[in-house]
């Protein structure tokens, strides 16, 4: 990775009703691929890209395997603390993550080179 700033993908899409959520980590999983630092930020009902149970998940196979790839690689999820679900079953993989107030993800925000938002 470079000293430049990251690029920050920014998910707040339901992955339950949308493919957007989907699409955008895998984009973030190409951009890590061309030695680009990424920081990845899950806002909202976007936590559920984490969940244990992809049935539910449009494009929910994908997803298994875009995370997997994104932990393998090392590329932890900033997650809105207050979005975190109480559910046993979340994040059951154990992935990486960091929780973020609101203030934090602005923070992430202003401090990036490149954004990508859905």
């Amino acid at each position: 990775m470079t000293d430049r700033p990251p690029v920050v993908i920014l998910i707040s899409v339901d992955p339950r009703v949308s493919h957007r959520a989907n699409e955008a980590m895998r984009i973030g999983l190409g951009v890590v691929a061309g030695e680009t630092e990424v920081v990845l930020v899950l806002r909202g009902d976007a936590v559920h890209l984490l969940d244990a149970d992809t049935d539910e998940l449009v494009d929910g196979d994908d997803i298994a395997k875009f995370r997997a790839n994104l932990g393998a690689l090392g590329i932890p999820f900033h997650v809105e603390e207050s979005a975190i679900p109480t559910d046993a079953d979340w994040n059951a993989e154990g992935h990486a993550i960091v929780p973020v107030t609101a203030e934090r993800i602005a923070e992430i925000v202003r401090g990036g080179r490149r954004f990508l938002v859905f």
